[in-house]
């Protein structure tokens, strides 16, 4: 016996030509026997099914389209092969399978309104977890010796220690590139010296908290999405519940107070970084000793530029610890949540803190410290 489908087509006088399908026709055994059958030429009178050996429901539908093609009798068929030849008769469709595509003007507003409700979901998930948070602050307030020292400790580390030298080594590229630039294009002024006054305010007001703000949000906020939502899949943030720990008292709470902390203390050493960057570009492009740079920026730089950074560096800070543990908290499912909440945490605390920045400028300039 054949381990494949085969055929053959004999002479039946003037009639029409038989088509005899011999050997197994199951789905492992029909291969490209397709491709053959539409190759027949002339009429087919009769299908005779009698040497067919086993028979599923591929190979019945084949018969089955056979039959319909060339309008010929099925003969031989077994009472197995009947009934799959009855149970596939009906199957075959001349319509096209495509989904239906609803016209522009009815798609954006249904899609417009999914939008809308997944940010009024979001927004509600967001004021729940905030609510959750400052009940868990109220209970340590209660309860002082539950906090967990030893945890907040572990993230003081994770977020600032660990942080220095990638921050260290970004925020003095940025003063280096900061100084550079403005003093190619002060130069064309005759205006070189004043690269001390364009380093010093942009970097203690500016670019030195909010690049350090994002370098946390992609280093220490998609971390804590992660660390989190993991915890969430392998249910032991459901396993400390069980045994009466509150997640957010235990992992909520001290990467909050971590982040918020040390990004004031990373902002701060991120701007002063960045100004020793410029005073060595000073130093060997500009002709401006490194000190005297530096004494330059204690007399051209107002105090209440580095106000505005140390006011700014703990809100960043908030927004992104709150941006990577909600997130974390909202895994569920599977696997694939983990990387999607990770990005999402990183990509929200970037726009907020972005955001933020705006208000702040606008805010620090109406009061008079612009």
């Amino acid at each position: 016996m054949s381990e494949f489908a085969q055929f053959s087509v004999e002479e039946d006088g003037g009639s029409g030509a038989i088509l005899v399908l011999s050997g197994p026709w199951l789905l492992s055994t029909i291969r490209d026997v397709d491709q053959r059958l539409a190759s027949i030429d002339g009429p087919i009178a009769r299908i005779d099914l009698a040497a067919i050996s086993e028979i599923d429901t591929v190979g019945a539908w084949l018969a089955c389209r056979l039959t319909r093609q060339h309008g010929a009798q099925v003969t031989g068929a077994s009472a197995r092969a009947q009934r799959l030849l009855k149970a596939v008769e009906h199957c075959e469709s001349e319509h096209e399978f495509e989904p239906p595509v609803e016209p522009f003007w009815l798609r954006v507003p249904r899609r417009m309104g999914i939008l809308v409700g997944k940010g009024w979901q979001g927004a509600f998930g967001v004021l729940g977890f905030l609510g959750e948070i400052l009940v868990a602050i109220a209970t340590l307030v209660r309860h002082p010796s539950r906090f967990r020292v030893k945890a907040l400790i572990r993230q003081f580390e994770l977020v600032g220690v660990e942080a220095l030298p990638i921050i260290g080594l970004m925020s003095f590229l940025i003063g280096i590139v900061i100084a550079q630039q403005g003093a190619v294009q002060l130069e064309q002024f005759g205006a070189e010296a004043l690269t001390v006054n364009l380093v010093g305010r942009i970097t203690l007001r500016e670019l030195g908290v909010l690049m350090t703000a994002i370098m946390v949000a992609g280093r220490s906020g998609s971390a804590f999405a992660a660390q989190i939502g993991t915890m969430k899949l392998t249910e032991e943030v459901d396993a400390m519940r069980t045994i009466g720990i509150s997640p957010v008292e235990a992992l909520v709470i001290p990467r909050i107070l971590a982040c918020t902390f040390m990004m004031l203390l990373l902002g701060f050493y991120a701007s002063v970084v960045a100004i020793v960057g410029g005073a060595v570009v000073g130093d060997l492009l500009l002709g401006i000793p490194f000190w005297t740079f530096l004494e330059r920026i204690k007399e051209v730089v107002p105090v209440h530029d580095l106000w505005v950074g140390l006011i700014k560096a703990p809100v960043f800070g908030l927004i992104v610890a709150l941006a990577g543990c909600y997130h974390g908290m909202q895994v569920k499912g599977n696997s694939e949540q983990v990387g999607l909440r990770t990005t999402m945490a990183v990509v929200s605390a970037i726009f907020a803190v972005i955001v933020l920045d705006a208000f702040f400028a606008v805010f620090f300039t109406e009061v008079g410290w612009g």
